[in-house]
């Protein structure tokens, strides 16, 4: 198969030291746009993959990302939202960045580059054949991430990715590839504009789709979200208040008793 690295090719935009702030924003917001219907084209592998993750997560499993640079940071963002969004367990949707915690804020770009430091990163948590490793790179190329998942392959563990060109390594290794092809970006080579905000898309759908397959919404509410602030919980007295029809001194009664939405829900219709 011809592969070709879409996200190295040169803008579309020239000169760009020479043109306004609104010539330039107008071309980015134009990418933007593109990122998104780039994202509409490959739904049906998305939900593939969204299956099996539902699958994986119902028998016992966990969900993996694993990614180096701005790929992985937003694999571990979208992992760390599962928890106080959906009230997971911590262990239940994992991001693993090459370089490990410090290259969330610090730029570590040769962590990439060992083909064996994924694999030996996802050993750390005993992964089986019941998870599932989803891999995140805009290249398809990143040596952590295709490493990781051809040694999950051969281990006989469900490989997903996201990648932004078309036949890339990555997705020879991936069980269910979803490739995102959102051609060149606005600064050339700058995967962190569209390519990131494609990734970003989709991660968005995986988890928060999974979570509502799995019972963890309760009509467009976050029932089992966690009252870690006033805003939240705020949310949730109105939650309560809606779902119930009681007054607000009830909703916080209750909530203060069952600290959860959902738990507070139940206990007043069991009551």
């Amino acid at each position: 198969m011809n592969f070709e690295k879409i996200t190295e090719k040169d803008s579309h935009y020239n000169a760009l030291e020479q043109k306004t702030v609104s010539e330039l924003l107008s071309g980015i917001h134009q990418e933007d746009q593109n990122a998104v219907a780039a994202v509409g084209k490959v739904l049906p592998q998305v939900e593939q993959l969204i299956i099996k993750v539902v699958k994986q997560l119902q028998n016992g499993g966990r969900l993996f990302y694993i990614g180096a640079g701005t790929s992985g940071r937003l694999g571990v963002l979208d992992a760390s939202e599962c928890p106080p969004t959906f009230g997971t367990d911590p262990e239940k949707v994992i991001g693993i960045i090459a370089g490990g915690d410090f290259a969330l804020r610090n730029s570590i770009e040769n962590a990439e580059d060992d083909t064996q430091q994924a694999w030996k990163d996802l050993s750390q948590y005993n992964i089986s054949s019941q998870d599932i490793i989803v891999g995140i790179a805009a290249s398809g190329t990143t040596p952590y991430v295709v490493g990781g998942l051809d040694q999950c392959q051969q281990n006989g563990i469900p490989t997903g990715c996201i990648c932004c060109n078309l036949n890339a390594p990555l997705a020879s290794v991936s069980d269910f590839p979803i490739e995102v092809i959102v051609g060149p970006e606005f600064l050339t080579g700058s995967s962190r504009m569209k390519a990131g905000t494609a990734q970003k898309l989709i991660l968005n759908m995986i988890t928060t789709a999974t979570m509502i397959q799995l019972g963890r919404v309760k009509g467009n509410k976050m029932v089992d979200m966690k009252l870690s602030n006033d805003k939240l919980v705020g949310r949730a007295e109105r939650m309560v208040m809606g779902e119930l029809k009681v007054s607000h001194s009830e909703a916080k009664k209750l909530l203060k008793k069952h600290d959860n939405v959902r738990a507070a829900i139940d206990a007043h219709h069991n009551s």
